[in-house]
């Protein structure tokens, strides 16, 4: 088994398993502060021992569990223009951007189709949809979906020619505390559609993103785990599966993330 999945499979086993509805009471509440670290396996561990730790004064994480599984198979397929409207936009940081994928958990068979924005202070807001099975990602319930949000967010309409760029596969885990939820992936795989080419990310490291929901007047607080890593020599890392996945794959593209980024998670990209 791959380190990173070891490791990843060890955390969620140590902590009590919850289902979504927990998962969501807990930490689904627009977040605040949102981050992405790339954590080497042994910092993982020791901070993910932390964390589940049931002796906890303030409680431990709890790991998220559908179907008695507590890590799951998932698999996204990103969207976007022929001219890449959307990477850019993230590259460049502008004001109004956002992604478009459809997210598939395998071992659930529950799709939904997702719309990211960036929100104020930098912090994600997500709007899904469920599809059901032979629904189509980008049929006409989907598009009016999209139409609909785009225009209720940021007054504008959907971007024409969106197509399938980047599919994404890896294995998932999810941590929660009251306020705090941490998303924890390992053995990522990217593809890109147009060439086949793929790229896997380094097997001794886990891709962890945090969120905290912020309280007045403490917008961007850190969380546990973000103190923990920071503990650790661990820094907040610009990533996303899309835009590093992407610029992994096409060497010709401005990078987003650096490049330094982006080889430290795929080292064997061109």
């Amino acid at each position: 088994m791959i380190p990173a999945v070891r490791a990843l499979a060890r955390a969620a086993m140590a902590a009590r398993p919850v289902p979504l509805t927990d998962v969501r009471a807990r930490a689904g509440l627009p977040a605040a502060s949102d981050r992405s670290y790339l954590v080497p396996v042994e910092v993982f561990t020791a901070v993910a021992a932390e964390l589940t730790d049931r002796r906890r004064p303030d409680g431990a994480f709890v790991a998220l569990c559908r179907n008695g599984r507590r890590w799951f198979c998932c698999r996204s397929v990103y969207y976007d223009t022929p001219d890449l409207r959307s990477f850019h936009d993230h590259r460049l940081g502008r004001r109004v951007r956002y992604t478009v994928r459809e997210a598939l958990c395998e071992d659930t068979g529950e799709r939904q189709f997702e719309i990211e924005f960036t929100g104020r202070r930098g912090a994600p807001v997500t709007h899904r949809r469920p599809l059901l099975p032979g629904d189509a990602a980008l049929g006409p319930a989907p598009r009016e979906f999209l139409a609909s949000v785009l225009e209720r967010s940021c007054g504008i309409a959907p971007p024409d020619g969106l197509g399938r760029v980047l599919e994404t596969d890896c294995t998932r885990a999810t941590l929660v505390a009251d306020g705090q939820r941490l998303t924890c992936d390992a053995a990522l795989r990217c593809r890109d559609v147009a060439t086949g080419r793929t790229v896997r990310a380094d097997g001794g490291l886990v891709l962890v993103r945090t969120r905290t929901v912020g309280r007045p007047g403490e917008a961007d607080r850190p969380g546990e785990a973000d103190r923990l890593l920071d503990d650790h020599g661990v820094r907040a890392a610009e990533f996303t599966p899309y835009c590093g996945g992407l610029s992994a794959l096409r060497p010709e593209l401005p990078a987003h993330p650096s490049r330094r980024v982006v080889r430290t998670v795929f080292p064997t990209a061109g």
